[in-house]
């Protein structure tokens, strides 16, 4: 290993620093957002399939239980 000086050291540090701050001042934004690249991904998956309708059972399953609606005044016990 290479000894360096405190100064080199340093200058490197400072170039590091240097090129984040360049990089936080004017940030990449991707062309296309993750979910519009993932979008339609998994249309013919069964599985996929499934777990939706899981889903639709699950929250319809909730609103059965709390389908009475509060009113604004309505303190809970």
């Amino acid at each position: 290993m290479s000894a360096l000086s405190v100064e080199e050291r340093l200058a490197a540090l400072e170039a590091e620093v240097g090129q984040i701050k360049e990089r936080l001042e004017s940030p990449v934004i991707p062309a296309m957002p993750w979910w519009e690249k993932i979008s339609g991904t998994f249309a013919q998956d069964p599985i996929y399939k499934e777990a939706m309708k899981l889903g639709r059972q699950y929250r319809r399953s909730l609103r059965r239980r709390g389908s009475r609606k509060r009113k604004a005044n309505d303190v809970p016990t």
